[in-house]
């Protein structure tokens, strides 16, 4: 029960890596509500964690207000941020990527940890606490080839992390992100641009331990850095990749 009595909004919760990190939570006690721009998964996950359900755009300043104020009207505070709701582009040169899909990463990837600080960094700077994970990427910090805005949106979400730690630190406020390495979630077919037996090899053979990364591998380790256990880090970005970015 590392996180009991914490309240925690988790972006992207509806599925994928947000999923797991919402079960986890809730198996260490936090009251969790699920964010995401999909209503039905996050109801189902809500239901599945005793949590609440909250449709949001996390690039729509609109929506993460009225994301904060829910939070807020429920539970009075918010202890734990967790902005993993991302989107990539699909894989090819970077000149062929369009504007829109440009501005859409860079929306949901990187504008949304702007727009969540926004909303919910004044409350934890009045409460003199809190813990803010951002989930990052290998992507941001051993590139692949033909997915350049989306590894930049990454790496900004690495440097956003140090930033924010290093400013929020005296007011009691702790940053950090996970990178995994690519994971089985809705994104992972994206990544590879085909999910077939060859291409999922080729993307194994980067990895030293084998595997894809998981909810649940993603779940524990933000349990970890949100929990009192890592109440003197701040600021990392840890790999959580299988010895990717060795």
């Amino acid at each position: 029960m590392r996180l009991e009595g914490k309240t925690a909004i988790v972006t992207g919760g509806g599925s994928g890596f947000g999923a797991g990190i919402a079960r986890v939570f809730a198996r260490e006690g936090a009251t969790v509500m699920v964010a995401d721009i999909n209503g039905d998964p996050a109801a189902a996950v809500a239901a599945e964690v005793g949590g609440i359900a909250q449709v949001v755009d996390v690039a729509s300043g609109a929506s993460v207000a009225a994301m904060t104020a829910a939070a807020r009207d429920a539970w009075g505070r918010i202890d734990i941020l967790v902005n993993n709701a991302g989107i990539t582009h699909l894989p090819k040169p970077m000149e062929e990527v369009t504007e829109e899909e440009f501005d859409r990463v860079l929306a949901v990837n990187a504008k949304s940890v702007y727009l969540t600080a926004r909303e919910i960094v004044p409350m934890m700077k009045a409460a003199r606490t809190g813990a803010i994970l951002n989930i990052a990427s290998t992507a941001g910090l051993s590139p692949r080839p033909r997915l350049n805005w989306y590894n930049a949106s990454k790496g900004w979400m690495i440097t956003a992390t140090k930033a924010m730690a290093v400013e929020l630190a005296p007011a009691g406020v702790r940053v950090n992100a996970l990178c995994p390495v690519a994971g089985e979630t809705p994104l992972l077919k994206s990544f590879m641009g085909e999910d077939t037996p060859e291409m999922r090899a080729k993307f194994l053979s980067t990895i030293p331990l084998g595997r894809f990364s998981t909810p649940q591998d993603m779940g524990e380790a933000a349990a970890f850095l949100c929990s009192e256990a890592a109440s003197m880090i701040t600021g990392v970005a840890l790999e959580v990749d299988g010895g990717r970015c060795i």
